[in-house]
Order: structure tokens, then sequence, then C-alpha cells
């Protein structure tokens, strides 16, 4: 099928931001108390509002989006299938693992949809969607945030993890809105993507220090390590030549990939004592991915 940068971008993106905003939502449902339903309501429809959203995309990017980005792990890794099973087991939060599976048979090769002769228009409904879709998950995070730091309300969920989901879901909303606007992804300097991405590993490995068990000192020590090599990475974000920069990233996330997925398979198979859901180990290995893919590129 032949398509163009706007199809072919758009749906990338929604393949892989998509689903961490689905995830996203399910993560902020299952930190809520009993004290509020209408908050794990809200939840509960911004996570079912993006399975539709990533089902749709899946559907349209058979033969369309890059082997490259198919098979890169930031869509789905070789742990997501077994990672939802145990959280929707853990939570109770019904999770479409169906899209799993679709998503799988995407770098497998699939052949595209007969029919589809206006993919550019379904794509622009498609991201019109999801900028409904992020204003008003960006305003529901924004509103989480504000009661948490104002002792208005009680949530699992750490406030930087709060503030560090908002900053992607705005990153997301920037992007979508770039394709509307000019049919192509705004120039960004690889020393932005670098120093946005540098960001969210290190608090990665900030969250993955903090919800370990107390015992496993060694995988404590390894994160509080990682968080301090990316702490130095974004110092040196402003400062450093964007070549150098960007071997220093990968290095340093390819070690941090490892980790995490050894980590993932670990808390996947019990062996690692926290209170990190393997969703979330999952969800953390595949942004890493998605940066090593942005730096290779």
């Amino acid at each position: 099928m032949q398509t163009d940068n706007y199809i072919e971008t758009s749906l990338e993106l929604h393949l892989f931001f998509g689903r961490i905003m689905k995830e996203h939502s399910l993560f902020l449902r299952a930190g809520f108390t009993p004290a509020d339903p209408t908050f794990s309501n809200r939840a509960e429809f911004f996570k079912q509002e993006f399975e539709r959203l990533l089902s749709r995309a899946v559907a349209m990017s058979c033969g369309v989006v890059r082997k490259a980005v198919a098979c890169s792990g930031e869509i789905v890794t070789e742990f997501t299938a077994a990672a939802e099973q145990q959280t929707e087991a853990f939570t109770g939060i019904a999770i479409n693992q169906e899209i799993t599976e679709r998503e799988l048979r995407l770098c497998e090769g699939c052949r595209p949809q007969s029919g589809n002769a206006d993919l550019r228009g379904q794509v622009r409904q498609l991201n019109r969607r999801a900028l409904e879709l992020l204003d008003g998950l960006i305003r529901f995070k924004e509103r989480i945030l504000e009661r948490v730091l104002h002792c208005e309300m009680f949530t699992m969920n750490y406030p930087l993890l709060i503030d560090h989901i908002l900053r992607e879901a705005k990153l997301y909303r920037q992007y979508v809105e770039a394709l509307e606007k000019d049919g192509h992804l705004t120039d960004q300097s690889m020393q932005e993507v670098d120093c946005f991405w540098n960001r969210i590993m290190m608090e990665h490995a900030l969250f993955i220090r903090g919800l370990l068990d107390p015992t496993e000192g060694e995988l404590i020590q390894s994160a509080d390590d990682f968080a301090a090599q990316y702490g130095k990475l974004l110092e040196a974000c402003n400062r450093a030549q964007e070549q150098t920069m960007q071997t220093a990233s990968l290095d340093e996330t390819v070690k941090f990939r490892d980790f995490k997925r050894a980590g993932t398979e670990g808390i996947e198979q019990c062996k690692i004592r926290s209170v990190i859901l393997p969703l979330l180990a999952d969800h953390v290995l595949r942004e890493a991915n998605h940066y090593i893919r942005l730096l290779s590129e």
C-alpha cells in the first residue's frame, strides 16, 4: 500500500503513545482509594477510550507502519501479554488483551485491509479524536496532581509520577497537533529529544528504586546508580554537542533497557519483591525501547 509521511507517522505515534495513555489511566485507577470513586470511574473512561483509539490505529497499520517500529519493542514486548494477564488478575481492572495479540502480528507481517481507500481521512479522524481525549486526560491529570499537592486526595502514585505522565501526555498532544497543522512533525533537535527522554529515564530509575521492597538492596543500588547517571546526562544536555550527547545517552539507555528487561521478567516470575505491577514494569521497558530507536535512527 502506498502511503505518505502523515499517515505513517500518525499511526506509529498512536501505536506507541496510545498504549502508554491507556496504561497511564489504568495506573491512575489502580492507585485511587475507595474515597474517590468518581476519579476511578473517570480513569476507567480514559482507559477504555484510548483502548478504542489504539484498536483503530492497529487496524489501519498493517502494511503501513515501518517494520523497524513494529518490531522495536516499543509497541509490545515478549512480556506484554503475560503482564496484562497478571495485572488484570491483581487489580480486577479489565484489559483488552486482544489488542496485544493483533499488535504482535504487526511485527510478524500482516496484509493491509482491503477497501481502505480513504486511509488519510480515517487517520485525520483518529488524530482529532486523540486531541479530544488528550485535552481531557491532561486536565484530569492536572486536577489529580493539584489535589494531591494540596492534601485533598491520597493516591498510591507518587506526585512525581503524576507529573511525569502529565508531561508525556503533553508531548503526545504536541506531536499530534503538529501533524494536523503541518502534515509532519515539527523539526526538533536531537538535543531536545535527549533532554526530554533522559529526564523520563532518570525518573523511571527513581520510581523503580522507590517501589522495590527494602530487602532488594542490590537492585535498589542499581536503580540509584542509573538515576545518578541520567542526572549527569541531564545536566550536560544543554551544553554538550548533539552527537556526543546522543552516543552517551544511547550507551546508558541500552544498559538501562537490559536492567528493565531483567526486572520485568523477574517481576512476572515472582522472583523480585516489589509493589511494581507487571504491566508497569513492561511499560517502562517499552519507553526505553522507544528512546533507543529514536537515538539509533
